[in-house]
């Protein structure tokens, strides 16, 4: 995806935090968003439809007519909550989108495993309101399976895990706004690490 010279074009950065079951996603994400000076935040597990949560409760894996719905709803939600910081926040939503400002941010956790996956997300905006990047947790499988086996409450279990690393494309920082990040250590630290890259990735670099 081609996007634009700097992060000064945009009134709104839109961060997905990106990943694997059991990467991290939801606490690294909410740590960026509190850092971030409290941006919104969207959970993506939580759009996905009933009928697709008891599949994957079941251990069964989502196909990619499972997923495009749910992707679109992700899409719908992180629009209107960067419609709503611009109305919110710091810069006016008059403000030319050549001005400069204060950033304003949301922050989503999304799995956003395929690269036509993260495409969809984040297809260029007509009235060039956000900018999109992502975030991926890269984290080793035993380490995964041990989050996994851990983790209560959640209808994603270990199960799925092996047909989600085979879903995996990881994002390539040379042709997307991407950054891959050590997801194993401490949610604090990668969070972090994550927002230092986040306030200075321009993405000039980024090829068509």
């Amino acid at each position: 995806m081609r996007v634009g010279n700097s992060f000064s074009t945009y009134p709104v950065r839109v961060v997905v935090v990106m990943g694997v079951a059991g990467s991290g996603k939801s606490s690294v994400g909410a740590r960026v968003a509190e850092r971030l000076d409290g941006a919104p935040f969207i959970e993506a597990d939580t759009l996905h439809a009933p009928e697709c949560i008891a599949k994957m409760a079941a251990g069964v894996a989502l196909e990619d007519a499972d997923r495009w719905p749910w992707l679109m709803r992700v899409r719908s939600r992180i629009d209107a909550a960067a419609a709503a910081a611009l109305v919110a926040g710091r810069r006016a939503a008059s403000a030319p989108a050549s001005a400069t400002g204060p950033p304003q941010y949301v922050v989503c956790a999304c799995s956003a495993l395929k690269r036509s996956y993260r495409e969809l997300i984040s297809r260029g905006d007509p009235d060039a309101l956000y900018d999109t990047v992502f975030v991926h947790l890269d984290v080793g499988r035993q380490e995964l399976l041990d989050r996994l086996a851990r983790r209560q409450g959640h209808f994603a279990g270990p199960s799925l895990l092996d047909s989600q690393l085979a879903a995996l494309e990881p994002p390539d920082a040379a042709r997307e706004a991407a950054v891959t990040i050590d997801g194993a250590r401490p949610a604090d630290r990668v969070a972090d690490e994550a927002c230092a890259w986040i306030q200075s990735y321009s993405r000039a670099d980024v090829q068509q």
